[in-house]
């Protein structure tokens, strides 16, 4: 298969095979949609599933890392990376052997990240307010709301760790199937 030289051609092929997998979208958008309520009716249990895939995405990652460093060992770097590899293996092993502890870290780092990234979008929508003129408002609430979340879990630890990290996936998982939903529905009628 080529690639299309023309912007509106590639548009054109998105959108044609769009409209021919509309189905299949669907069907992701529901199974998305069902599994983030699943997560919102029980959060404790989705943060615990979350944190055990995790685990096992750090081990998978790392002793790869490691095959590949010791197979490019005369590669500069070898001793970082080898660390870099290391720690993703003792990262997956701790979160797959206390998994309860790592929904607590987990939540931890997840607030420290709303933190920071409600700070730097403030921060964004105040150095832009005159280039985006009308919604400039919009990052200003976005970030404030980040802020408001972050505050939420960190200021409810550890209690918070029981509900914050399902919740947050059943909430993605959700708008993410019902915006696939409405693009197949869409693509459907086109």
């Amino acid at each position: 298969m080529t690639l299309p030289h023309d912007l509106n051609e590639l548009q054109a092929r998105m959108r044609d095979a769009m409209r021919a997998h509309w189905k299949v979208f669907l069907f992701e958008g529901i199974l998305l949609a069902v599994m983030g309520l699943a997560a919102l009716i029980l959060p404790q249990l989705a943060g615990l599933a979350v944190t055990i895939l995790l685990g096992w995405l750090f081990l998978i990652a790392g002793i790869g890392g490691l095959i590949v460093t010791f197979w490019a060992r005369e590669m500069p770097g070898f001793w970082w990376s080898l660390i870099s590899a290391a720690l993703a293996v003792l990262a997956g092993l701790l979160l797959l052997a206390r998994p309860m502890q790592g929904v607590l870290t987990l939540t931890i780092v997840v607030g420290a990240y709303f933190l920071a990234e409600g700070a730097a979008t403030i921060l964004y929508a105040l150095e832009h307010r005159r280039e985006l003129s009308e919604r400039w408002s919009w990052l200003l609430i976005g970030g404030a709301m980040d802020i408001v979340i972050a505050g939420l879990i960190v200021a409810g630890l550890p209690g918070s760790a029981e509900w914050a990290i399902g919740l947050l996936a059943g909430l993605n998982m959700l708008f993410g199937g019902s915006t696939l939903i409405g693009m197949a529905l869409a693509a459907r009628k086109a």
